[in-house]
């Protein structure tokens, strides 16, 4: 089975999202990538990349220059598509081109495929940067006797972003006939998701939980009757995280080692971690962390609205890395202010302190709003830190509530500041029981929410397209 990965990022090359994560980690059980040659790829991975071939893509009225160089990183194969003038800049997205920069993207990742000699079962393409894929090739290549038999799957990580332009982009900068314009029209606007919704053969999430919540014009974002007009092809796969990446055992960023068969390192860290960051040197004291962008959809407005009295109340100490709407930025430096030594407020993008924080922290918040999938609450698990969450997408597959004994987490369901703040006292409750509190870290460290489980259930579906096209 031959799986060509399409996407507009990819660790370790080019990286803004949780997208760069999958697209870096599941090929490596499935599949090839292609994915643009970035200006911002470093230095030190471009020498390792070797040219293949160059051709000439049509976008449109004219044509344009590819190079396809490949590289190999963790027994995957990569092919970087060149064109100076759509990459050669600093930024992955946010140009005033973007539609025709993928729309070269995707028709180039079509075109090369005679010319490196591929043929994928499976194209499999990801969120709007790639969704012209399934469409120019249900315009163009699927009668073609060479593409005859590949199938196309679109997977939405994020159905907020749609790729939506105006009419007026369709022949001069898409390519795409007048006759076929119906394929992407969609409320006044052209919109790049809806027509992969409509041309791929399969549709995907990243979890179970989020393929139902965007059937809801809730969850949707205006494109529910599109989907739930092609239920038949929509499903959700969870994703997983790179369980040797994220390993406390052997993770360098750590104060400590520590293992689910010897949790005792876990100590040494929270110990680091309050000493760094002027929180009160309280090793019994339960320590909450967050690392996320602050924004609505990620509940910060539940945290502005209970942090105050959840600090009054209880003796929990809170720590919060991330950044995003100065309203959010601003709050959590007042709340910094009014309790020092016991809330500490991080801003910006710092990698090696979110380990800390991880492997720091007793509890791991993550009041969602939406949440397709999530991979914080995976690593917070992986690290030993517990989750409290709020039912929805992936955080719904991934956490289920430990009243029953059985769980990994702490969750709550309506988008409340109150039932929020319930949640975390049950937790806090929990902590206070040490030896019960030790069982749960303990099943939560052995969750298995690797790639390889994700990739078996893709695997799954890329050969049910396959039995399809042989019948």
């Amino acid at each position: 089975m031959k799986v060509l990965y399409c996407t507009s990022e990819a660790r370790p090359f080019a990286a803004t999202g949780g997208l760069a994560d999958v697209a870096g980690s599941l090929p490596q059980a499935l599949s090839r990538v292609v994915m643009p040659l970035y200006e911002d790829i470093p230095q030190d991975l471009r020498e390792n990349m070797k040219f293949i071939t160059s051709l000439s893509v049509p976008v449109a009225w004219r044509r344009q220059y590819c190079g396809v160089f490949e590289a190999k990183v963790g027994g995957v194969i990569y092919y970087l598509i060149d064109n100076q003038y759509y990459f050669k800049r600093h930024g992955l997205y946010g140009h005033y081109d973007d539609a025709e920069r993928f729309a070269f993207l995707s028709r180039a990742a079509l075109e090369m495929l005679p010319y490196i000699d591929f043929k994928p079962d499976v194209i499999h393409c990801n969120d709007w940067q790639s969704a012209l894929v399934p469409i120019y090739f249900s315009i163009f290549y699927a009668n073609n006797d060479w593409y005859k038999g590949i199938k196309t799957i679109l997977t939405i990580h994020n159905i907020q972003y749609q790729g939506k332009y105006g009419k007026e982009l369709v022949e001069d900068v898409l390519g795409i006939p007048k006759t076929d314009m119906s394929i992407l029209e969609y409320d006044d606007c052209i919109n790049l998701l809806k027509g992969a919704i409509e041309c791929a053969n399969r549709v995907t999430t990243v979890s179970p939980t989020y393929a139902k919540e965007i059937l809801d014009p809730w969850f949707s974002h205006d494109l529910d009757s599109i989907l739930k007009a092609r239920e038949w092809k929509l499903s959700g796969i969870l994703n997983g995280i790179d369980t040797v990446s994220y390993d406390p055992a052997n993770d360098s960023d750590l104060y400590a080692p520590y293992s689910a068969e010897d949790i005792s390192g876990k100590a040494e860290n929270k110990r680091k971690l309050q000493e760094r960051l002027n929180l009160d040197q309280e090793p019994a004291t339960p320590l909450i962390g967050m690392v996320t962008r602050m924004v609505a959809h990620k509940g910060l407005d539940l945290v502005k609205d209970a942090l105050d009295q959840l600090m009054r109340e209880t003796n929990a100490q809170f720590v919060i890395l991330g950044s995003g709407d100065w309203e959010y930025e601003n709050f959590f430096r007042e709340m910094q202010n009014n309790y020092p030594g016991r809330l500490c407020a991080c801003f910006g993008f710092i990698p090696e302190l979110s380990r800390k924080i991880y492997a720091g922290s007793d509890i791991f918040l993550m009041p969602s709003k939406s949440e397709p999938c999530g991979l914080a609450q995976m690593i917070a698990l992986r690290y030993g830190s517990v989750p409290v969450v709020r039912e929805t997408g992936g955080l719904k597959d991934s956490i289920k509530d430990s009243g029953d004994g059985e769980g990994n987490g702490f969750t709550f369901q309506t988008y409340d500041p109150g039932d929020m703040l319930c949640a975390i006292r049950r937790a806090l409750e929990g902590y206070a029981n040490p030896e019960g509190w030790n069982i749960l870290v303990e099943r939560a460290m052995k969750c298995d929410f690797s790639w390889g489980r994700s990739a078996n259930e893709y695997i799954r579906l890329y050969r049910e397209l396959m039995k399809e096209s042989q019948s």
